[in-house]
């Protein structure tokens, strides 16, 4: 019997990968390979998916996403938008520390970034930016969203992932958890330089109001000036972290 083809999960990873060559476009032969979908079928679905406005295709041939995600985000922004209740936020740990700050949403195995705000020290990390995605457990922002979880979800998602193959040795499952134990210790993780060297991360929860772990605040900069104050940065992180998720609580009654 013919297996069924997964067409909608096919759609979603298109759209995945072309959300993340914003704001520059990406070619089809990219999207084939990011996706793992021969070029026809994947030729084939995006011209699909431009006709009825969810991708849009420059001069050049690179594909970008369309109007019409952009008018049902809107619609449904109201219900799941948070970003304006961060924006102050973020902005104001830039200003505190010198660092770009982030803040970063949950979304299913991963974390996708919505907000960057660069602080005043003029060199700066690039890893991350807005629209970027890390599965759980990479990076700080998804390092502390996975240490915060319940412990059976914790221990699905470490049981099926291969984040070694894709992040290196230093992310196998044995060092994540000897990481997780370490960040349920102080309430903050830190990410040394395992993406990039020399590029530091601190990070911190932000809780809606049934106690789950959603988001995430988190600064990053160049190591020695994110190493000797990660214990002042992840104290900050934590306080600032604890007002957002009041402000998201307040704003977003519980379910």
């Amino acid at each position: 019997m013919n297996t069924p083809v997964d067409v909608a999960g096919r759609i979603s990873a298109l759209l995945r990968a072309v959300a993340a060559g914003e704001p520059t476009g990406t070619t089809t032969s990219e999207l084939a390979r990011a996706t793992g979908l021969a070029r026809p079928t994947a030729h084939r679905l995006l011209t699909t998916l431009q006709d009825q406005g969810f991708v849009d295709r420059d001069p050049s041939g690179r594909w970008l996403l369309g109007p019409e995600l952009y008018l049902l985000g809107q619609t449904a922004a109201p219900r799941y938008d948070v970003t304006s209740l961060a924006q102050p936020i973020v902005r104001t740990l830039a200003d505190a520390t010198g660092e770009s700050a982030f803040f970063s949403a949950r979304r299913g195995n991963e974390t996708v970034c919505l907000l960057r705000e660069d602080g005043s020290f003029p060199v700066r990390s690039h890893v991350l930016y807005e629209g970027i995605r890390f599965p759980l457990g990479v990076a700080s922002a998804g390092l502390v969203i996975l240490a915060f979880l319940p412990r059976s979800e914790m221990d699905a998602f470490l049981g099926g992932a291969d984040l070694a193959t894709g992040y290196g040795a230093s992310h196998d499952t044995a060092r994540i958890r000897e990481r997780i134990r370490q960040t349920q210790l102080e309430g903050y993780a830190v990410n040394p330089g395992l993406l990039v060297e020399g590029s530091w991360g601190v990070g911190a929860a932000v809780f809606d109001g049934d106690g789950s772990a959603r988001w995430a605040l988190t600064l990053t900069g160049i190591e020695q000036r994110i190493a000797p104050r990660r214990r002042e940065l992840g104290t900050l992180l934590l306080h600032q972290a604890h007002a957002l998720s009041q402000a998201i609580t307040a704003a977003r009654p519980r379910r």
